[in-house]
């Protein structure tokens, strides 16, 4: 498995405001980018907070992306995937329409009652006791033919998705804004690491729209 984490950050590397209020960060050339690696991915995975935050539908837009989906033989949207440890995700969030399969990750501590709904509407991974455990969750989605997996955020779960050692690349968007706010969502939020840092190697710098693109891979040293 290929896990990219994919993510739009002010110049001072807010997601969004503390209100957790979505921000247009990047513009028309990065939404075409963000667009064309979903289309080459097998899954789009985001956090509960980000359902509950901003209703995403994790759909491919580009027609002609979805068509060479098709042509390919794949479906035309890529998998999506919540991960969602006490079940919160509402039943009629847009991530659970039948555009694509859907995957929700939780924990053993979901309710029953939060089970059995999401279950009518999605595929249901149980991996770990009070919170997901993402490598057994992962191997899952894995044993599912989910190869190309690509992460949207939020910054709870990417950081987890660090500290579980899960990420092989990060791909982030810097937009000319600066939002502020000690209580606004980062890249990777989170407890923070106080030792064994993840360390990244810089492959590609690319200037897009009013911003630059930072293209990272993970040293696994």
């Amino acid at each position: 498995m290929h896990v990219v984490v994919n993510a739009a950050m002010s110049a001072d590397g807010k997601l969004s405001s503390h209100r957790r209020e979505q921000i247009a960060i990047s513009g028309e050339a990065d939404f075409e980018r963000v667009d064309r690696l979903r289309a080459a991915s097998d899954a789009v995975v985001v956090g509960v907070g980000t359902v509950l935050a901003d209703d995403p539908h994790l759909t491919v837009k580009g027609d002609d992306l979805r068509d060479q989906r098709r042509a390919d033989g794949r479906s035309t949207n890529p998998a999506r995937v919540v991960v969602d440890s006490s079940g919160r995700t509402p039943a009629d969030a847009a991530i659970l329409d039948d555009a694509a399969a859907t995957y929700v990750c939780l924990s053993e501590a979901a309710p029953v009652d939060r089970r059995m709904t999401l279950a009518d509407h999605a595929e249901l991974v149980t991996a770990g006791e009070e919170r997901v455990d993402l490598l057994r969750a992962f191997a899952a989605l894995q044993d599912a033919g989910l190869e190309r997996v690509m992460v949207e955020g939020g910054g709870e779960l990417i950081f987890s998705l660090f500290e579980a050692g899960l990420v092989d690349e990060l791909r982030v968007f810097v937009g000319p804004k600066i939002i502020g706010g000690r209580d606004a969502p980062t890249l990777a939020d989170g407890e923070g690491f106080l030792a064994e840092f993840p360390t990244l190697e810089l492959e590609e710098v690319d200037r897009l729209d009013d911003g630059v693109l930072l293209t990272w891979a993970v040293d696994e040293r």
